[in-house]
């Protein structure tokens, strides 16, 4: 079966993303495979290079990246809610006149329309809100 997430929580604020994380390993570890993770509203901080949380505390940003680089999962970050947040990455940094960004790769800037996509191409798509 073929997952899809959509991450409507804030990191350290809202339980939805390391219930996604979790959620996340325990599909792959049964086989399943997960299309992507698409961040919306306030999810959009999982996306953040300057969270910097206690050692002894998950590093979600971190996490995410990890998942990417082990299992090739898309991380979509919906570029209205980012930007409106603060959140932007270094092309939008520059297109806004801003000197300093805090989205970079594996997370890619995208609009809704990569969520109807996520959404056509798997199985599920559940929402963590």
């Amino acid at each position: 079966m073929k997952y899809g997430f959509l991450v409507m929580g804030a990191p350290y604020s809202s339980p939805a993303p390391h219930s996604a994380l979790r959620f996340a390993h325990a599909v792959l570890a049964r086989g399943h495979q997960i299309a992507g993770v698409f961040f919306y509203h306030d999810g959009v901080h999982n996306a953040s290079s300057l969270m910097t949380p206690p050692q002894d505390e998950l590093n979600l940003r971190e996490a995410w990246t990890e998942l990417n680089q082990q299992h090739a999962v898309q991380l979509d970050v919906c570029i209205a809610a980012a930007l409106r947040r603060g959140l932007m990455s270094e092309s939008e940094a520059q297109r806004h006149g801003r000197q300093a960004f805090n989205i970079a790769l594996p997370f890619e800037l995208t609009g809704l329309g990569q969520l109807l996509e996520l959404q056509q191409r798997t199985d599920r798509l559940i929402t963590f809100a």
